[in-house]
């Protein structure tokens, strides 16, 4: 964003820019209004990352337009709960699109790739959790955080996350999604020193309330340093763990 905005003044600055194009210019910081959406380009200036695309609701049409506008103007697009169609549209346009297929989500990071920082572990308690992780992994990947991912550790068979202690100690950030009770949470955060980021996810029978029983569990936990985001909101969480990588 900082480069877009210095490209801008030293455009204002030059004799061959008209009063019609200056205006142009400036009237496309703030917002771009596409009639249907009005993208926030200066949401990387103040949060380090620009508008993240939410695909479900929106036409394949509008959420390919929207993303063309935002890889121009910032050179990143991270876009969730998105389909196949809309990647084969985008990736006729921009060869460096990726799509995540688990996670529903599609990724760009145009220009020259910069080294990533930190490391985010991102854990599941089962393999039904692993949509929801991969959303947080995609998320981590395209906004610069080395990521890895650690899957079906759950609590019913305890000795698997008890074995991957040395994996635990060398993240700076722990992400941790669960369903069914989501006790998972707790217990990696009793282990670590870490930031914990608890997902819960509405995977499992009747009783956990479609994710309600294990959001209420990684509220409730009893073991200090874990932050919990909304059911089944791996970008939540990947964003904020980013947040603190950096």
């Amino acid at each position: 964003m900082r480069g877009n905005i210095d490209s801008i003044v030293r455009q204002l600055r030059s004799r061959h820019t008209s009063r019609a194009e200056a205006l142009r210019m400036l009237r496309t910081l703030p917002y771009e209004d596409l009639g249907f959406a009005k993208i926030d380009n200066h949401r990387r200036l103040r949060r380090g990352f620009p508008e993240v695309i939410f695909g479900k609701g929106k036409t394949p049409e509008q959420v390919v337009h929207i993303a063309k506008r935002i890889i121009a103007h910032d050179g990143i697009l991270l876009i969730t709960r998105t389909s196949r169609e809309v990647y084969e549209k985008l990736k006729t346009l921009e060869p460096r699109i990726r799509y995540w297929e688990r996670a529903g989500a599609i990724t760009c990071r145009a220009g020259k790739a910069r080294p990533k920082k930190g490391k985010v572990l991102v854990i599941t308690a089962g393999t039904a959790d692993m949509p929801v992780a991969e959303e947080a992994v995609a998320t981590l990947d395209v906004m610069g955080d080395k990521v890895k991912a650690l899957y079906d550790v759950g609590v019913a068979g305890i000795h698997r996350i008890l074995d991957k202690r040395e994996v635990l100690e060398k993240a700076d950030v722990v992400i941790v999604v669960a369903g069914m009770e989501g006790a998972l949470a707790s217990v990696v955060s009793g282990l670590v020193s870490k930031p914990v980021v608890a997902v819960p996810t509405s995977v499992g029978y009747g009783a956990s309330f479609e994710g309600i029983a294990p959001l209420l569990t990684m509220m409730n936990s009893c073991s200090p340093g874990v932050s919990v985001v909304n059911i089944d909101n791996g970008f939540g969480a990947g964003y904020f763990a980013s947040i603190i990588n950096k």
